[in-house]
């Protein structure tokens, strides 16, 4: 869930089928600044529906790479960032970040292989947590979004405590909480069949 902004919100839920072997849920609130119209929603998708997005911040390159994506035959509904994201991975998969250029975090769900993919920014500018609990993988922008559902103990981390002290911040892949974990900076984290790879 990205809780970003008070402009609009949007939810995208796939329960688990004989199709799809888990169940997702994207959540997101958005802070309009490219396309405000109703196109701009979030989570917003490819054509198929195979693809989604929740995305906070901005890419500063976008013009670029949509050119080159409708160039390719892939077809917009908006004109945001994000969707150019969604286009990006379809035809570059995790590949496409690295061509990336601005300040984010966001999350893919691949439909097609199961997998939901996590990303942000080289510096770090935007925030990205994470969590696995149980059979559960939660993520969200910030840790009391998380923190949100009853199953999750809060557990204080003491050596993300030791850090804090000692740098005056936590630095990633620590919180104050265990369990929860920052996602580093110019990283991304696939999470499929039950497993986490960064």
């Amino acid at each position: 869930f990205f809780y970003r902004g008070p402009d609009d919100e949007g939810f995208f839920l796939q329960n688990a089928d004989s199709r799809n072997k888990v169940s997702i849920g994207l959540g997101h609130r958005r802070l309009s600044i490219i396309d405000l119209s109703e196109a701009g929603r979030q989570p917003i998708s490819n054509e198929d529906g195979t693809v989604w997005i929740v995305f906070n911040g901005e890419i500063y390159n976008y013009p670029s790479l949509r050119n080159e994506l409708e160039g390719k035959g892939h077809r917009f509904r908006s004109r945001t960032d994000s969707e150019t994201i969604v286009h990006l991975y379809e035809d570059e998969g995790v590949d496409g970040f690295r061509r990336l250029e601005g300040m984010f975090a966001f999350a893919v769900w691949d439909a097609r292989s199961q997998s939901l993919v996590l990303c942000r920014d080289r510096i770090g500018i935007k925030p990205l947590v994470y969590g696995r609990f149980g059979n559960s993988f939660l993520f969200a922008s910030e840790i009391k979004s998380i923190l949100q559902d009853a199953e999750i103990k809060r557990v204080i981390d003491w050596n993300s405590l030791e850090l804090y002290l000692t740098f005056n911040y936590i630095p990633a892949p620590h919180t104050i909480f265990k369990g929860i974990n920052k996602l580093k900076p110019g990283h991304f984290l696939v999470f499929r069949n039950g497993e986490i790879t960064e």
